[in-house]
């Protein structure tokens, strides 16, 4: 494939220059290189790509911002260990993203309050409202994060269902016509007799009818599904009843029972993966990327731009090998809630600058300055004529080559810069009229569908991912309770519960979906649950609701 890489200097002609402020802070002092470039470092507890050292995006946007971050993430060690490992050390990267470490190197001292900082940086000052930026507050009463996915500008606009979803290929669906599937009895009916009819892909490769990714935190895959299928929302560890503002456990419910229930079955027919409970995350996007699967539980987010590119790269969305979302509940009639609408305002972690940075207010002048939604669209549309055009009306669209380009892996390490856990708007652009990522764009959603979405789309009368399942309003001033689930430690009695509740959701949930006697292995295992008790975690994730719900009334 013939790749459209340009150098740094050419395209700089190309676009207006941006005034910044980066490059002249003295601050305390950080390394400068040759070209006069600061020079960050930051770390981002999730596996990521690193990006060419030559970079071509990269090297526009340090000139016009005097700086540039050498990104690094997770690999080979859990988040966990690799925070540990930092904090035991006591030397960090400038910027950090520690996910559920953050509270962990909050206690540790390693990160810089940002509070007193703020309001010199119009941009990050402006990315929260006075109550968002209170919410981020800590024990001690100062700001140390930035979460930078939760903010939405102007329209909403949203294509994918970038959460969780029951997932299920197009050609399954085609295959039965396009069948209107409700319920997680129809979607487990549909896949097994299409596995019947079609034990293999085109080149004969066997068919895995359905997988479960259980490594690491991401047993969420398998473990949370009841609350979504009873029609609430993604609330994490628990349900909330909107109408007593009562926190539930969804574990212990009837359709918990039910949702492990089935998984039995189909484990015991062979249409559950056998290696479900043993395959690396690795593995996992591996079987993915070769079209095998046919359905799945996951967050979009977490296999779509490792699997779904490779899908497209590999030519097997033309066999109908990619995925599309189904509005699955326990019984048919009911509201699924799989997608809200509006940005959710993760609390409990965010990009961080931590004690080993000698110059905060530059990397707060970057953060700044790569807001400017000049260089917004830079890092996340790319380069105009080279990865994305205008059209006469000042619409943003790409060419089929350009799709192309910015889905190849070799391309984006050598060309693309979205500094991708630094934050950013989601929503409209200042100009009114574009989305501010080409995957939110309608139009150019649409028109980079592979024929078989389009199909499969039109078949349901949808034009999005979103448009699969609907979309409902957050429930509440609470949305979402993970935000407070995540920040517990052992410190108190329900951290101490919510940590037991895990181990034992992560050994004895696989047990009880390959268990020769259901119901001898579900009580098996809410014995041991219960014991872990769940009341305690209960409790305080109550009181964290009613805490909530409390402070949201005092700005209204």
């Amino acid at each position: 494939m013939k790749k459209k890489i340009v150098s740094a200097l050419l395209v700089t002609t190309m676009l207006s220059t941006v005034v910044t402020g980066c490059g002249k802070q003295a601050g305390r002092g950080g390394a400068v290189n040759a070209d006069g470039i600061k020079e960050f470092t930051g770390f981002f507890a999730v596996p990521g790509n690193e990006l060419n050292d030559d970079n071509d995006v990269q090297k526009i946007l340090a000139e016009k911002t005097g700086c540039t971050v050498k990104e690094t993430w997770l690999t080979g060690q859990t988040a966990e260990e690799a925070i540990g490992t930092l904090i035991a050390s006591g030397e960090y990267p400038d910027f950090i993203e520690a996910g559920n470490g953050s509270v962990q190197m909050y206690e540790a001292g390693a990160l810089v309050a940002l509070d007193d900082y703020l309001d010199d940086y119009p941009n990050i000052k402006n990315f929260f409202t006075e109550q968002e930026w209170d919410s981020l507050r800590q024990s001690d009463g100062h700001i140390y994060w930035i979460p930078q996915f939760s903010n939405i500008q102007g329209e909403e606009k949203a294509c994918e269902q970038n959460d969780e979803a029951f997932w299920i290929q197009t050609r399954v669906l085609e295959w039965a016509g396009y069948p209107k599937i409700e319920t997680m009895d129809e979607y487990f009916d549909l896949i097994e007799d299409y596995v019947e009819a079609n034990p293999t892909m085109e080149d004969g490769t066997e068919n895995i009818p359905y997988t479960i990714l259980c490594d690491d935190w991401r047993y969420f895959c398998l473990e949370n599904a009841p609350q979504f299928l009873d029609g609430y929302p993604n609330d994490g560890s628990c349900i909330v009843d909107p109408e007593t503002k009562t926190v539930i456990d969804y574990n212990t419910t009837p359709t918990a029972k039910k949702y492990f229930e089935k998984l039995n079955e189909e484990y015991k027919k062979g249409i559950v993966d056998p290696e479900s409970f043993t395959q690396s995350y690795d593995e996992y996007i591996a079987k993915l990327s070769s079209g095998r699967v046919c359905g799945m539980i996951d967050q979009w987010w977490d296999f779509a731009f490792t699997a779904g590119d490779a899908i497209k790269t590999a030519g097997l969305d033309k066999e109908g090998c990619q995925y599309v979302p189904l509005p699955i509940t326990i019984e048919k009639g009911m509201k699924n809630q799989w997608h809200n609408s509006g940005g959710v305002l993760n609390v409990s972690s965010g990009l961080a600058i931590t004690t080993s940075c000698e110059d905060v207010e530059g990397a707060l002048q970057f953060v700044n300055d790569i807001l400017d939604q000049d260089l917004l669209n830079l890092r996340l549309w790319g380069v105009e004529g080279v990865d994305y055009e205008v059209d006469e009306n000042g619409v943003f669209y790409r060419t089929p080559e350009e799709r192309k380009n910015c889905a190849d892996t070799a391309y984006k390490a050598a060309h693309l810069c979205p500094y991708s856990y630094f934050p950013r708007w989601e929503g409209t652009s200042t100009d009114g009229i574009n989305a501010t990522r080409p995957e939110n764009q309608p139009g150019e959603f649409y028109d980079g569908l592979s024929d078989n979405l389009k199909k499969c789309f039109d078949a349901y009368g949808v034009e999005t991912y979103v448009d699969m399942l609907g979309t409902t309003p957050p429930p509440g001033d609470w949305y979402p309770m993970y935000t407070f689930s995540q920040t517990m430690t052992t410190s108190t009695p329900g951290g101490t519960a919510w940590n037991k509740m895990g181990e034992v959701k992560h050994e004895y949930l696989p047990k009880v979906v390959m268990a020769d006697d259901f119901e001898k292995g579900w009580d098996e295992y809410m014995k041991v649950y219960n014991d872990c008790h769940p009341e305690d975690f209960l409790k305080e994730m109550q009181e964290e609701l009613d805490r909530r719900i409390e402070a949201a009334a005092k700005y209204k």
